[in-house]
């Protein structure tokens, strides 16, 4: 995946939150609740100064073969790659995003991290704007990132 510093880490973003953040998520409504495939299943990204990994990780359940989860988890890439992630879906995981930079902000603390992390990144100003480019998302740009990102060959 991208970096911090590229304009699709937003979309990139949300896409792990869409896919696993909250028992409503996709992963999670999916492949634990429907399918039954997973006790657990989580989906984030590690991207910071430079490029990372989107990774998706999950405890199987007993009996299920790796096969058959990967074999999920892969349909369920195909399906964010190919239908356009709603209106509701997309403002619950940015208002989950709002809540968390609100709440962080309380502490002192947790400000100066945010204001070194920026500085590092080259301007600490733009941790003011982090915010509104999550809002700028749209579900367009999540199906392109994940167009590009979820390739069977981008896989290990």
């Amino acid at each position: 995946m991208c970096s911090k510093n590229d304009p699709d880490y937003f979309a990139t973003d949300l896409l792990s939150d869409v896919l696993s953040t909250g028992k409503s998520s996709r992963l999670h409504s999916s492949l634990i609740k429907e399918q039954k495939l997973f006790s657990e299943i989580n989906a984030f990204i590690s991207g910071s100064f430079d490029e990372g990994l989107f990774t998706i990780s999950g405890k199987l359940i007993d009996g299920v073969t790796f096969e058959s989860a990967e074999k999920a988890i892969i349909k369920e890439l195909n399906l964010i790659k190919t239908e356009l992630v709603n209106d509701n879906e997309l403002l619950k995981v940015k208002n989950k995003i709002e809540s968390t930079t609100i709440f962080g902000e309380m502490s002192v603390l947790n400000k100066a991290m945010g204001l070194g992390y920026f500085e590092l990144l080259g301007d600490a100003s733009m941790i003011n704007e982090e915010e509104a480019k999550f809002h700028e998302i749209i579900p367009d740009d999540l199906l392109n990132e994940a167009s590009t990102l979820f390739q069977e060959s981008n896989c290990s």
